[in-house]
């Protein structure tokens, strides 16, 4: 309650008036200990003479501060640029003094005024310094009466550069701050046992559990100027075993006005451990693609989709046409939009399987590029919804094709997943029907289709990281699939700047990929967001396996590699080389496909199976759709291995094989 009536009432005693006060009469007293330095510490002067120039040197020195502004800075909060004030504050009022002492025996103006240089250069000296005094001791009073009610977290820094140093600046000034900082962390052995602003500098060896409970140590914040990817992981990962919070600050180019905030310092998440370097596009390509278009996003309400916009939304397009069948996702991200600023936008509420209703939209608007991300995308669910899956998928991304094809859009862009490769469940092989149609349609040579392909996108719906952290909010445990099964991530931001520069670059045709970086073992992720959050493993938290999920695979194929992609001009984006596909017969196949769907044919996954002869069912009870010849390749493969990386091209083969005995037995 006292730091509270402290901090809510400040301002009542440090208005500028009662400052400008306190500064006159600390340049007044300044003064008269000027003239008893000048005279060794003794009254050996004319005491009237002093009284008599003391008013005058008063109201200089208080035209000096109206000029400068000096009076004008919050006292609590002094720092170099106040004491650069009340240095030209001083030098104004030296120079003016000086010039009034020869106006006055030029003109007269007052008889028998005059004041020794001396005295003038002793009085700026000793002004100078007591101001500077004064506010710091301000300063000092206040935090420590603000401070006396506090209960601190003890906390280090780890990094003793320009960083680390403005970081404890920035704690040790704000009012709000409730950290002490007990040291600095740092790896260069030549700081190790110095002090800065007071504070020691520990080697990074002598970090350990038991340097923790000596200190009492509640947090570790991390401030690296310009800190690689790979060691800001090894930092991190070093640390959240010592049961204290990790925080990091974010690179200078991100401080507010040049400055760090105290809010801008953050715990650390787990998208900043994986191993990641973000990809970087041509923007000016991509703006000079987007000028002046009619831009049309379907499922723009969803994770990608609204990312994308948010994207577009910062280049020069004409219009932006943004459909989803979500309704109040579509309205938050209308009021983000408006929020911001942009107004050349239309929201619409539809479901792109209504074919009449988008054909209104295309002859409406006139689409000029197409970016498609409207998607059922959870496995499981769409294992034992298949109906649903083919529905939108396929039939939905057919209907935008066709519609695409008829009203002469230029780029249609669709985004795809990597589990389209070689699928092993009913929404994989979804997506992989959907880009075998894309490239039939781009064998009329009109509309430029464009495919691209990622994996695991961090924080999109339903993804696995906020599944942990609202798994660890409640208590636990957290769920795993597997001990060894792996994912690539991305960031949205990522994936959707890829989807961008795929509509820049691509020529119609390609299917682009990205070079997703290392697998992450989710065992592993599960492992460092309960440490990341204060807590131990399995102390606090446990993990619990439950076993693989229909249609889901242990290890996800790895696309980037010299065999199946071809380089484009970014050494991250590739395209994948695919099988070419008998265009007529696959286009027959996917239209029974969609008509079979919408009578609720129960064969329709078998139909899919023939449509993509790699698409082998893995835990799920459409297994027992596949040919012998697959089910014997993963049988001679073993269980776990099969569940891990089945020989695809094997299994393809034998598939083909065997299709080609029957053939000839009939």
């Amino acid at each position: 309650m006292i730091k509270n009536y402290i901090v809510n009432n400040a301002h009542r005693y440090a208005s500028k008036w009662v400052v400008l006060g306190i500064d006159v009469f600390i340049i007044s007293v300044s003064f008269v200990l000027s003239y008893l330095i000048r005279f060794n510490l003794t009254l050996n002067f004319d005491t009237d003479r002093l009284l008599y120039q003391l008013p005058v040197v008063a109201l200089i020195g208080t035209l000096s501060f109206l000029v400068t502004g000096s009076y004008k800075g919050v006292v609590r909060h002094t720092g170099v640029r106040d004491v650069y004030n009340i240095f030209n504050a001083i030098c104004v009022s030296s120079i003016f003094t000086i010039f009034f002492v020869i106006l006055n025996r030029q003109l007269g103006i007052l008889s028998d005024f005059t004041i020794p240089l001396s005295i003038i250069i002793i009085h700026s000296l000793i002004a100078f310094i007591a101001l500077t005094a004064s506010r710091y001791v301000f300063k000092s009073l206040y935090h420590s009466l603000v401070r006396k009610f506090n209960v601190y977290k003890n906390v280090l820094i780890y990094g003793a550069g320009e960083a680390g140093i403005l970081t404890y600046n920035t704690l040790s000034s704000h009012s709000a701050s409730d950290a002490r900082v007990i040291g600095y962390i740092d790896d260069d052995s030549k700081k190790s046992g110095k002090n800065i602003n007071g504070i020691r500098v520990y080697a990074a060896r002598e970090l350990s559990k038991e340097f923790i409970d000596r200190f009492s140590i509640d947090e570790i914040i991390v401030s690296i100027n310009n800190i690689e990817q790979h060691k800001l992981r090894e930092i991190v990962e070093s640390l959240v075993d010592f049961q204290v919070q990790v925080k990091i600050v974010p690179p200078v180019e991100d401080w507010i006005n040049g400055e760090l905030k105290l809010s801008q310092i953050k715990q650390v998440q787990i998208e900043d451990l994986l191993n990641r370097t973000p990809i970087s596009i041509r923007k000016s390509r991509v703006s000079s693609e987007l000028k002046d278009q009619v831009i049309m996003v379907t499922g723009g309400a969803g994770s990608i989709g609204s990312e994308i916009v948010r994207q577009i939304a910062n280049y020069d397009y004409k219009a932006l046409i943004i459909i989803d069948q979500a309704e109040s996702p579509l309205y938050d991200l209308q009021q983000e939009l408006k929020q911001k600023g942009f107004h050349n936008f239309v929201p619409i509420v539809a479901d792109i399987r209504d074919k009449n209703r988008m054909n209104s939209f295309f002859q409406e608007h006139q689409p000029t590029i197409v970016f498609h991300a409207a998607a059922y995308k959870h496995v499981p669910l769409m294992e034992y919804n298949s109906y649903e899956a083919i529905k939108i998928n396929v039939a939905g991304t057919k209907v935008l094709a066709d519609l695409s094809l008829l009203h002469k859009v230029d780029k249609f862009v669709f985004v795809s997943t990597d589990k389209a490769v070689n699928p092993t469940n009913v929404m994989g092989a979804t997506k992989r029907i959907a880009e075998m149609y894309i490239s039939c349609m781009q064998q009329e040579h009109k509309t430029k289709f464009i495919t691209t392909r990622f994996g695991n996108v961090l924080g999109s719906n339903g993804s696995v990281i906020p599944l942990f952290r609202r798994q660890i909010e409640s208590g636990g445990p957290l769920t795993v699939t597997h001990k060894d099964i792996t994912r690539y991530f991305m960031t949205i931001p990522e994936a959707s700047q890829l989807v961008l520069e795929a509509a820049a670059m691509g020529k119609g045709g390609e299917i682009f990929i990205f070079d997703m970086g290392e697998s992450v073992r989710i065992f592993d992720l599960a492992k460092n967001m309960i440490k990341l959050s204060g807590l131990r493993y399995p102390e606090d938290i446990d993990i619990k396996i439950t076993g693989l999920r229909p249609g889901e695979k242990l290890y996800e194929e790895l696309l980037a590699n010299g065999e199946n992609t071809l380089p484009t001009y970014h050494k991250k984006i590739m395209i994948s080389k695919v099988r070419e596909l008998d265009y007529a017969g696959v286009r027959s196949l996917i239209n029974e496909l969609c008509i079979s769907n919408m009578f609720f044919n129960a064969d329709t996954v078998k139909l899919m199976k023939e449509i993509v002869p790699e698409y082998v069912s893995n835990n799920s009870e459409f297994c027992k759709l596949d040919t012998p010849a697959q089910g014997e390749a993963l049988r001679e493969k073993g269980p776990e291995e099969s569940l891990a990386k089945p020989d695809r091209a094997t299994i393809y083969e034998s598939y083909i094989r065997a299709n080609v005995e029957s053939k000839t037995k009939e």
